[in-house]
């Protein structure tokens, strides 16, 4: 049985990471910033993989973005995933030459098929992440790409069964409406949607303390649970979070300075 992960996101705009709530993004601070405050050297014994998204509106850049990643990267030796902006082969070519171990696509999964099949040919299933992002609206669950900015005309279920038939290796699947609230992750439409997963699913959107990375990873179809809340994690906050989930007995990775 594969592990299950923890797995801290960070999104990037315009050269600042930002907290995000309900995909409206508030500035927090540079890459010295986090640097400071985020020394992933030393906490990512807490975590499983990094998700790198650059959230960026107007220009993407995907250049600084991927000099970024690379400085952001050194000496932390857990997997990454990073995307945001993935147009072309050469945009994910760059990701990968500056230090992702993955890439995810979001906007493309929808509007350019023959990319996402060219990736998956060139890199592998499992080198590529996609990321589904939805609200509640009445009683249906809405896709949006472009940032959170485009509404498409098919209800969740119908997407990810499309997904994956393009043969991607996992869902990142984010709830807009709990992004950022701290509240916990949208349990009743993961238990919904997961009658049609065939692939790993990652869970984000709403996670605020450690009871809900619990909630999420006890669920048996999740695979791995995500958040991007910087400051209900600062500090000692993964490592604790991570030792309580081990004390709970989830199937997670431990390591000996962990025991």
């Amino acid at each position: 049985m594969l592990r299950k992960r923890i797995i801290f996101t960070l999104i990037y705009e315009n050269g600042f990471f930002n907290q995000s709530r309900n995909f409206r993004l508030q500035k927090v601070g540079n890459l010295r910033w986090l640097e400071k405050n985020y020394k992933f050297q030393k906490i990512a014994f807490s975590l499983d993989e990094l998700i790198v998204l650059n959230a960026s509106k107007e220009d993407k850049n995907m250049k600084e973005f991927a000099s970024t990643l690379s400085s952001l990267v050194d000496d932390v030796f857990i997997p990454i995933a990073a995307g945001g902006g993935i147009r072309t082969v050469d945009d994910a070519k760059l990701l990968f030459d500056n230090g992702a171990d993955k890439i995810v696509l979001n906007t493309a999964l929808y509007n350019n098929k023959s990319l996402v099949r060219k990736l998956v040919l060139q890199y592998g299933s499992q080198s590529i992440v996609a990321s589904i992002d939805y609200k509640t609206i009445g009683e249906s669950n809405k896709v949006y790409i472009e940032d959170g900015t485009i509404e498409l005309d098919i209800e969740l279920d119908e997407y990810i069964k499309y997904v994956q038939t393009l043969e991607v290796g996992e869902i990142y699947l984010n709830s807009i409406d709990q992004d950022g609230t701290g509240f916990g992750y949208d349990i009743e439409t993961i238990i919904h949607v997961s009658k049609n997963l065939k692939i790993p699913l990652i869970i984000v959107g709403g996670a605020g303390n450690e009871k809900h990375l619990s909630s999420g990873l006890e669920m048996e179809f999740v695979n791995a649970v995500a958040t991007a809340n910087l400051f209900n994690f600062i500090g000692d906050g993964l490592p604790k979070a991570r030792k309580n989930i081990i004390d709970r007995e989830i199937n997670i990775a431990t390591w000996k300075s962990q025991n």
